[in-house]
């Protein structure tokens, strides 16, 4: 068994891979910076006994993160109850992306990840959706080079700022009920059409734009958390692949696991 564990701003989630590189479960905690480490050990042995998976059948292991405080404790908690050594995506570690950005060495553990899930699972050149705490737009030409994106609030981020920048509007939850009229009826309906429509809506300009650059029209693979809610209000044909980035960790994994 290979653990695969990314540590988001929001949630950490944990997927299991056997030798056929089938993901036997894939699951999801909260990102608690106060966290210690014996207690993320308790969680993660937890919850892989839930699943029915003994921490010491794991034979590897591979964690991104964007947290560095949540890092430095999730990284000996996963040690300690599986016995095996963590591989860290980060500067140095070999992903087989030609990362053609301004500073390579600066690009994201996360993004890293994913853009080496789809370029191992989906035809070139690539654009990625990532649909996380930030939207996350990403490219990878047909050479198989990363070749940058952008970042914008997410879902979850935009709704908090109404709510806290502003003396009237609630704090509302987005998913629910399908957007059935972009234009609302009522504050909360006026909000998450804003919200969610909003979203889907720069997707589809920014995927038209990406392509336009690029060239050529691409795969479209999107991912993370909002994906599922954000697709039906997209005119872009997009592949939804709510695993992607622990593929693209189980990738890095194989890459790396003779060092």
């Amino acid at each position: 068994m290979i653990l695969t564990v990314d540590v988001g701003n929001t949630n950490i989630t944990i997927g299991c891979f056997d030798e056929n590189d089938k993901l036997v479960f894939e699951s999801r905690i909260s990102t608690n910076n106060y966290r210690m480490e014996d207690e993320y050990a308790v969680a993660f042995a937890d919850i892989m006994r839930l699943y029915h998976i003994a921490p010491e059948s794991v034979k590897g292991a591979v964690l991104s993160s964007v947290v560095p405080p949540v890092t430095v404790q999730v990284k000996p908690a996963v040690e300690k109850i599986c016995g095996c050594r963590v591989i860290t995506v980060g500067p140095g570690l070999k992903t087989g992306l030609n990362i053609k950005i301004d500073e390579p060495a600066s690009l994201g553990a996360d993004l890293a990840a994913v853009a080496v899930g789809a370029k191992e699972n989906y035809p070139l050149p690539v654009i990625i959706i990532d649909l996380g705490t930030a939207t996350k737009i990403l490219a990878v030409d047909k050479t198989g080079a990363f070749i940058g994106g952008i970042i914008a609030p997410g879902v979850k981020i935009s709704a908090e700022a109404l709510s806290t920048r502003t003396a009237a509007l609630p704090l509302i939850g987005v998913s629910g009920e399908p957007i059935r009229s972009v234009i609302g009826k009522n504050t909360v309906d006026c909000m998450r059409s804003g919200l969610l429509c909003g979203n889907a809506f720069m997707i589809d300009g920014m995927v038209e734009s990406f392509e336009r650059e690029i060239g050529e029209k691409c795969t479209v693979v999107a991912t993370g958390g909002f994906s599922s809610v954000i697709k039906p209000l997209c005119r872009t044909d997009f592949i939804l692949d709510e695993n992607l980035i622990l593929k693209g960790l189980l990738a890095v994994y194989k890459k790396n696991k003779q060092g």
